[in-house]
């Protein structure tokens, strides 16, 4: 399964880095952009729970795109119904479930949102602008589990309503507007 997950990974941004290409009229990057297993693990090693750790920043020609790996611990449903999450303006976000489990909100309003500080990392390393928040009504739900993989269009809301356990998963975020910095490298796995 790791070995899938990591060919639905390059395959992605791949994609991404050659839809890029065709727009740049050969400008742009003349190779591919490989993260291995070893890197991913490595970064994921050295999260906390709950925390979302940017792999690399790419340039593509046309757009950054952003690999991230992210960790969330147990997350109790709330007992008002409620799911903390996020929108991010301008970006849309693909995940690949990689282990664990997990019921994933998306849609709705956020109510009593609070947008990310221009100078702050989830501005400017991880999502760009973004805006975080809860959601009561509107949203739908579904359980996540490994080898799945979940497209959240730019201001789309998106939380997790309840992990038991953990889970963990792959985060690619094309930047049309190369907010994210393009050759970021995590500084666990830079050389």
């Amino acid at each position: 399964m790791r070995t899938s997950i990591f060919t639905i990974l390059v395959l992605t941004v791949g994609a991404s880095a050659a839809a890029a290409q065709t727009f740049t009229d050969n400008n742009g990057p003349k190779q591919a952009t490989y993260i291995a297993d070893e890197e991913v693990k490595t970064v994921l090693k050295g999260a906390p729970p709950a925390v979302d750790q940017q792999i690399k920043v790419v340039d593509t020609g046309k757009y950054n795109v952003g690999v991230g790996i992210i960790h969330r611990g147990k997350i109790p449903p709330r007992a008002d119904g409620a799911v903390a999450g996020i929108i991010h303006h301008n970006q849309t976000e693909t995940y690949v479930i990689v282990s664990g489990t997990g019921t994933l909100a998306t849609g709705g309003t956020i109510q009593g949102g609070k947008e990310a500080a221009p100078d702050s990392a989830v501005y400017k390393v991880l999502n760009g602008p973004s805006l975080s928040g809860t959601v009561k009504t509107g949203f739908y739900l579904r359980v996540v589990k490994p080898g799945d993989l979940v497209i959240i269009p730019p201001d789309v809301f998106h939380g997790w309503a309840q992990v038991d356990d953990h889970v963990d998963y792959l985060s690619v975020r094309p930047d049309p507007d190369r907010v994210l910095p393009a050759g970021y490298v995590n500084p666990a796995i830079k050389k």
